[in-house]
């Protein structure tokens, strides 16, 4: 829609004009509505708040938030990468590889899933913390424990999204763009992401002053002083 826009400027006279319909329409219309980036904000404040309702607790959320910059990171590098390596084999304007709405589908679907993985190493690891265990022992022992559940869900996906990756015919550059999206992000997320999450967990934690959780049999009292002569 771009190149066309800039084609009809350069070579049609300016008493001439243009409209859209159809599905261009709708996206001509959309993009006239809220912005992109408002919408993901209101996402991830919706997210935080539904974490925070969750863990009762505002500080945690931070835990599985903070992890999903790594899937995201993972997915535009993919999609540079898949658009940088076409340019060896096909011409320049050939390659439709990039960001659109497409991609921002994706995000969506990474970002949750990405979430996801967090949130069941953060569960694991708050009840291991409620229950008396060593901060950083609890989230270790909540990244071990999950990692077997982790690794079979996003491969399962991964390979699920396959075909999206392959596709050919008619629509098929959507539906590439909106596999290499989620399957970047869902490997880093894999590859990358579960090592960040126990420390993130173990930092937000203490930055947070450790007290999140009382410890059973924690005092809650302040220690006395002694006074001297």
């Amino acid at each position: 829609m771009q190149a066309l826009e800039e084609t009809f400027a350069e070579t049609m006279p300016r008493e001439m004009g243009y409209d859209y319909m159809g599905m261009s329409f709708q996206e001509k219309k959309a993009q006239q509505g809220v912005p992109a980036w408002v919408i993901f904000a209101f996402s991830l404040l919706f997210v935080f708040l539904i974490l925070a309702a969750l863990y009762e607790s505002w500080s945690l959320p931070f835990s599985v938030l903070l992890s999903t910059p790594v899937a995201v990171f993972g997915a535009f590098f993919v999609l540079w990468l898949r658009r940088f390596l076409l340019g060896y084999f096909v011409p320049p304007y050939m390659i439709q590889i990039e960001g659109d709405v497409y991609s921002q589908i994706g995000l969506v679907m990474l970002i949750g899933l990405a979430a996801k993985n967090a949130i069941l190493i953060v569960e694991f690891a708050k009840d291991k913390y409620e229950e008396g265990v060593d901060l950083m022992d609890a989230a270790l022992e909540g990244a071990r424990l999950r990692l077997r559940p982790i690794l079979m869900t996003s491969f399962a996906f991964i390979l699920g999204c396959v075909p999206l990756w392959t596709a050919s015919g008619a629509g098929a550059v959507g539906r590439q763009i909106m596999g290499t999206t989620v399957i970047g992000g869902m490997i880093a997320a894999s590859a990358i992401g579960i090592f960040f999450i126990p420390a993130i967990f173990y930092l937000v934690e203490r930055l947070s002053g450790g007290v999140l959780y009382q410890r059973p049999g924690r005092s809650q009292t302040a220690p006395t002083v002694a006074q001297g002569d």
